[in-house]
């Protein structure tokens, strides 16, 4: 479970098929073999790691599977590429941002770039975006300012955009989207009340809990 607070901006190192490396430094702190790193808001598992040094700096290592990379923007990933990096939160921790699974519902298409973030948004997820809500962004927590029919708006304020890939996302490129789970299992709980009453549910309603894997993505 993760907040969608960016601790770190990693960058890309190198992608040979599953294998995608990553460089790092505040992330690898506390860094073991398994543990669970957030990259652009899809939960990876770390499967080796270097720490940081006087003169080389740190970097980890995850197995990406082919459908992650077809599902999210990491499979637009290359050599040099920013990507927001975040660890699963600690129950002693402040929950800065929302309760965030690092499972990615869908990739959304940037409208417009910073500081009024316009994204929008695939078939069957606007039902879960409302404004003053949460959604996670490239694994950053953000708040909804206007939700439409096919979209979201978002404010960013300078201090995010400069730390995270939101600052260099233009119109037209790919992010990472995730729901607030509570939408979802608020949905899934009428449904069940309504059709144990023979009253009918809304629309996509028992299919709205998708299957999930290790890497954080929903099957649909």
């Amino acid at each position: 479970m993760f907040t969608g607070i960016v601790e770190e901006l990693g960058s890309v190192i190198s992608r040979v098929g599953p294998k995608l490396r990553l460089a790092a430094s505040v992330v690898l702190n506390d860094v073991e073999l398994g543990a669970s790193i957030a990259v652009n808001g899809c939960c990876l598992t770390v499967v080796d790691f270097e720490l940081p040094t006087e003169s080389e700096p740190g970097w980890w290592e995850a197995d990406v599977s082919e459908e992650s990379y077809l599902r999210t923007n990491l499979g637009g990933l290359s050599s040099g590429d920013p990507v927001n990096l975040e660890r699963p939160v600690r129950v002693s921790d402040r929950l800065g941002g929302h309760l965030v699974q690092g499972h990615v519902d869908a990739v959304g298409i940037v409208q417009m770039g910073v500081p009024n973030l316009v994204v929008s948004l695939p078939e069957g997820l606007s039902r879960y975006v409302v404004e003053k809500g949460s959604i996670t962004v490239d694994g950053v927590s953000l708040t909804v300012v206007e939700a439409f029919e096919d979209g979201f708006s978002a404010a960013v304020i300078p201090h995010t955009a400069s730390v995270t890939t939101l600052g260099v996302r233009r119109p037209g490129e790919a992010v990472n989207l995730e729901v607030d789970v509570t939408a979802k299992y608020i949905e899934r709980l009428i449904a069940a009340q309504l059709g144990a009453l023979n009253l009918g549910a809304s629309p996509g309603a028992e299919d709205s809990e998708d299957s999930e894997d290790s890497e954080g993505i929903h099957h649909a």
